[in-house]
């Protein structure tokens, strides 16, 4: 009867606390959130009143601090009292959801990552994705902690080891590493004294043929043998109050509650003699290591560069670093079978070599493929401007080479800007952003004027103003557009602040009617001139015939330009920067409401930078932005030197390679970033991306180049084709039109990409302009 209550109760206490586990399970994966959160149906609100009724309770309800103690809290909420919730509720209309959807939630794990997330919300600052701080290897998913394993434990695998990533292995690496290891084997043999590393290099061999499931594992360890299986253990919930409690009181209490279990332990075997003090190691370190080292090395790179079969190097790195220098008797290959239980500690063990989420590994904060591509930066430089002559390389491989050193310059400089701005106040931040901002394509259009200076070729000013109206219509056109398909496939609908949206709109209107009111004045008041006309004298009915006509602006019309055109330039290029400061002034102070920005962590509680890691302090941020902009432009100098064979002897138009090439590899970063946002819902950050750096070319980086000439002149003038005119003013509409409701879909976003592919194909069929 005791033994039959016993065992109700022991059943009575794993119900319950199953149940608890089940419950705190289920609310650890409610607290588990997307870190953006826009959706109008997932607002953590009180009820669905207070959702509808807080616009229309602006006006009736004074402000009452939420119930977030947050101390970066953006804005207050107000809600509706109970007494008031029918009434205001009869009034809500479907402008009142819009209103009230526009609040942005944005949960941040310390203080420079809410930082960081603010300052992608604010106008004028370049958005980052990626974080600025360390984020705990616990703290992240299980796919995240597998990219950073080090391939020392054997855990539970699921599915077949026969897939098409270990297949690739075997054919790229496996086959030669397995033959080289043979090879080194009887090298050992013939030695004599060193049969026993011998007789390793064979196993060795076997094993990375098809190292997937088995496990090099230390003969002397114990760890093998000691982790058991405990079919009936059952984990015992630790409460909220068993915080208060002493260490003492914690250590006495079992984790697990258990039922008897065997454990058998192997003897170890007895102990070899010392490393150091044997003939066969010097052998082997001066005849077997010397060559496995090199091939591990080609492995390690080769698997390296190609990022997604990283697990690949890191397999062959710790062989070469620990297995080749241990003792060859203390090494043993074994088939691992299933894992009785909990993760078993091994010297080595794989079971994939390619993994598609290796694009998300960073190394000190640093995305791997900006890694990877640093050491191209250097080889540029170094082959640039060494072969000047062009005796080992091409002109066309330079250029294609120093275009693509910008990507990571681009990388490591918007990198450096983030990281200051995170760790910095407002003002700070604002100056680093405009001065840092646009200095990646500031370099690549100042070194291409002065190089066509140099030359005496107006060639390099049309494509410097081909490469300005690419910039502006890649960023209002391609990168919301692609943003809009690739969000709106994971998404249905998504939704954005359609009033800072509105706010980027109109300077883009004022921007654009800015830049290009110099082009539409000279069109009123030039003259339009053409360079030859011919008709037959004998035949008047028949029209003359003219070629090259075009309106006449400075040559042989100077004292239109000087007197008119050229001060109104230099006017633009002071009322545009003013115009800037003002949309400053006004999305970050006086009106800051309209983003309605909500930052706290997952549980609104204080954030606090206790703790936190910054990767990159504002000392090393800064060193890093100024050898960035210094090898940018070097590369930019590198690119224009050497993109005359290409624009001398392409088949295609000198707008296309502007517009395209030019224009839109520097800005592949913010491409990046712009995916990754709208991957995660998050479209208004996808939109600001492209309109950020529109502003900026229209409002800053042409104002600057304007400023350049005057001091320098480089020939040259703010009067754009009738093609770069037109095709701006008719996308900056389209994209006003398109933002207008606050809501995208991939249809909108393939309307956009279409409309872009179109101007683009006006560009490549397009004759050569004036002095190309």
């Amino acid at each position: 009867m005791a033994e039959a209550r016993g065992c109700s109760r022991m059943a009575l206490t794993k119900h319950t606390m199953s149940t608890d586990v089940e419950s705190r399970r289920r609310r650890s994966t409610e607290s588990s959130e997307p870190l953006w959160d826009h959706d109008p149906k997932g607002r953590r609100c009180s009820s669905q009143c207070d959702r509808l009724c807080v616009a229309g309770a602006y006006l009736e309800i004074p402000d009452t601090p939420s119930t977030c103690t947050s101390q970066y809290c953006g804005h207050y909420t107000p809600k509706c009292l109970s007494a008031h919730r029918h009434s205001l509720h009869s009034r809500c209309t479907d402008d009142v959801w819009q209103e009230a959807s526009i609040r942005t939630t944005v949960r941040a794990e310390n203080e420079f990552e809410a930082h960081k997330l603010a300052n992608n919300y604010k106008f004028g600052f370049r958005k980052w994705k990626s974080h600025v701080t360390e984020r705990p290897i616990e703290d992240r998913s299980d796919v995240v902690k597998e990219l950073y394993s080090e391939l020392n434990y054997i855990k539970h695998h699921s599915g077949s080891l026969i897939t098409a990533g270990n297949v690739i292995y075997v054919l790229l690496f496996g086959w030669w590493i397995s033959i080289f290891y043979f090879l080194v084997s009887l090298l050992m043999f013939c030695t004599i004294a060193g049969i026993p590393y011998g007789k390793l290099c064979l196993q060795l061999s076997g094993y990375f043929l098809w190292p997937f499931g088995k496990a090099l594992q230390k003969s002397s360890s114990l760890l093998r043998k000691c982790c058991v299986k405990f079919p009936h253990c059952e984990a015992i919930p630790e409460e909220v109050d068993e915080v208060k409690e002493s260490s003492e009181v914690k250590e006495s209490k079992p984790l697990l509650r258990c039922a008897p279990t065997e454990i058998s332990v192997t003897t170890p075997p007895p102990k070899p003699a010392r490393y150091w003090c044997r003939m066969s190691t010097y052998v082997w370190l001066v005849l077997g290591y010397p060559l496995l080292a090199v091939v591990h090395f080609l492995a390690i790179f080769l698997s390296w560069m190609m990022v997604f079969t990283i697990p690949v190097s890191k397999m062959n790195f710790r062989t070469l670093r620990i297995i080749l220098l241990m003792p060859p008797e203390e090494v043993k290959v074994w088939t691992v079978k299933k894992p009785q239980g909990c993760e078993t500690r091994v010297l080595l063990c794989c079971y994939r070599a390619f993994n598609w989420y290796y694009y998300k590994y960073t190394v000190d904060g640093i995305n791997v493929f900006a890694v990877n591509l640093l050491p191209l930066v250097i080889f540029t430089l170094v082959i640039g401007y060494v072969d000047r002559d062009n005796y080992y390389v091409s002109s066309e491989a330079k250029f294609a080479m120093a275009l693509s050193s910008i990507i990571p310059l681009s990388y490591y400089i918007g990198m450096g800007i983030a990281s200051i701005s995170a760790q910095s106040n407002f003002a700070v931040g604002a100056v680093v952003n405009a001065t840092f901002g646009s200095i990646t394509e500031m370099a690549f259009y100042i070194t291409a004027l002065l190089q066509g200076h140099r030359a005496g070729n107006k060639c390099y000013a049309e494509i410097v103003k081909s490469a300005l109206t690419g910039t502006l219509l890649g960023c209002i056109l391609f990168i919301p557009g692609i943003c809009m398909i690739i969000g709106g496939c994971k998404h249905s609908e998504q939704r954005f602040n359609s009033r800072s949206a509105g706010v980027s709109s109109a300077l883009l209107f004022i921007s654009v009617g800015g830049v290009f009111a110099p082009t539409l004045f000279s069109k009123a008041y030039g003259n339009f001139i053409c360079e030859g006309c011919n008709n037959s004298l004998s035949n008047t009915t028949k029209p003359f015939i003219c070629n090259n006509c075009h309106y006449d602006l400075s040559e042989n019309n100077r004292p239109l330009f000087l007197s008119h055109i050229e001060p109104l330039v230099y006017t633009i290029s002071v009322l545009l920067p003013a115009a800037y400061l003002i949309g400053l002034i006004f999305t970050l102070k006086t009106h800051s409401h309209i983003y309605d920005l909500h930052i706290s962590d997952a549980h609104c509680h204080v954030i606090s930078d206790h703790g936190a890691v910054v990767h990159w302090s504002r000392a090393r941020a800064l060193l890093v932005l100024i050898l960035a902009t210094v090898l940018m432009a070097a590369c930019a100098d590198l690119s224009t030197e050497h993109i005359k064979p290409i624009i001398s002897n392409s088949s295609v138009s000198q707008y296309f390679i502007g517009v395209t090439i030019l224009a839109m590899v520097p800005e592949l970063p913010e491409i990046v970033n712009g995916i990754q946002f709208a991957l995660q819902n998050n479209i208004s950050l996808s939109l600001e991306v492209g309109s950020c750096i529109a502003v900026q070319v229209c409002m800053l980086q042409i104002p600057l180049l304007i400023f350049f000439n005057a001091f320098y002149d480089v020939g040259f003038v703010l009067i754009f084709s009738d093609l770069h005119l037109w095709a701006s003013i008719f996308s900056v509409i389209l994209v006003n039109y398109i933002f207008m409701d606050g809501k995208s879909d991939y249809f909108q976003g393939t309307a956009l990409v279409v409309v872009y592919l179109i101007l683009l194909a006006l560009y490549f069929f397009a004759p050569a302009p004036l002095g190309c």
